[in-house]
């Protein structure tokens, strides 16, 4: 294993801190683990609080920030944070309008924000919750029942922010996240795979002419593996699924064109020619495009596309400011 790491054991806390050094506008950095909430507390509107494993840069901690998340909760490489970190940057942003916890659908980390919540309403703090289940590949795998939470968890934050930061109600922010959840849907590829540092070796195995289709964000096999195919035919083969599962037809959209962590930009918009193609013959309307590196999976060299069915309340809070280490607008 090469890496530009200090030991196995500092990675996670190293990078929050180099994070914070490099955005000290942006964030701040609990004394409590790695956590990390804006650095000017956000007062009288409801707070976003959410995270997972390390190892998904910029997410979770590149999205804290004015209009997204006010706080993040990083665990180690692709592992839950535990419920005391959690609770810690509840109560860190918790303000008297109430807090929502964006999680994405693994185990560990329902659980863990789950026993969080309920330890933050013991103390009078109101906690509500969305679960981000966006993944078309596999209904249940190595790390959670039911679908997974990937890239599409982004435009969660982006639009449930929006709405906290024009002073919403708790419950006004919980359901437009819930609509984000229930209109957008992602699946990915990858043709190599990524090396955790505490496992020193490769999560799976590939052969030189063989990519695995539905991967997860964690390495964690897809649906299955086959012979490498074309650019173009390998975003049809993740579309085919992507638009099979949600009525787009007719719809204005938003595109996500996600870097597991190694593929280039050059692949990325290479990629995203296609999606545009396909889209616009089936009369899809493609509102906004993102690419680039969103929820990555260390140095992952795969891709995922997401797809986010768009009404006017969710464009017009995609299109409000936002300023934060990763995105702004």
């Amino acid at each position: 294993m090469k890496k530009f790491i200090n030991g196995v054991d500092q990675v996670e806390n190293q990078m929050i801190q180099g994070m914070v050094k490099a955005y000290p506008k942006h964030l701040r950095k609990l004394d409590c683990g790695n956590v990390v909430v804006r650095a000017k507390k956000k007062e009288g509107k409801v707070a976003l609080i959410s995270g997972g494993g390390s190892g998904h840069e910029p997410a979770h901690g590149g999205y804290v920030g004015e209009g997204m998340l006010d706080a993040a909760v990083a665990g180690p490489v692709f592992t839950s944070p535990t419920p005391d970190q959690i609770l810690e940057g509840i109560k860190a942003v918790a303000t008297d309008q109430g807090v929502l916890m964006v999680i994405k659908n693994y185990t560990g980390d329902v659980m863990n924000f789950e026993m969080a919540a309920e330890m933050a309403q013991m103390e009078g703090i109101q906690v509500k919750q969305v679960v981000v289940n966006d993944d078309v590949a596999v209904d249940g795998s190595l790390y959670t029942v039911g679908r997974r939470g990937v890239a599409g968890t982004v435009f969660v934050h982006k639009i449930a922010g929006a709405l906290a930061e024009r002073g919403a109600s708790l419950d006004e922010v919980q359901a437009v996240a819930q609509k984000v959840i229930d209109h957008v849907r992602t699946m990915g590829a990858a043709i190599a795979p990524c090396t955790v540092p505490a496992a020193g070796k490769p999560g799976f195995e590939l052969a030189e002419d063989e990519m695995e289709v539905g991967i997860g964000i964690h390495g964690e096999p897809g649906t299955h593996k086959e012979a490498m195919k074309t650019a173009d035919e390998i975003t049809d083969l993740l579309l085919d699924k992507i638009l099979a599962d949600l009525d787009y037809s007719g719809s204005q959209v938003a595109v996500m064109v996600n870097s597991s962590g190694a593929t280039p930009l050059m692949e990325l918009f290479i990629i995203n020619n296609r999606v545009a193609d396909v889209l616009k013959e089936k009369g899809i309307s493609v509102y906004r495009t993102f690419v680039g590196e969103y929820m990555t999976s260390i140095e992952m060299e795969g891709f995922s596309i997401s797809l986010l069915k768009l009404d006017d309340e969710m464009k017009g809070l995609l299109e409000e400011k936002a300023d934060t280490p990763a995105w702004k607008e």
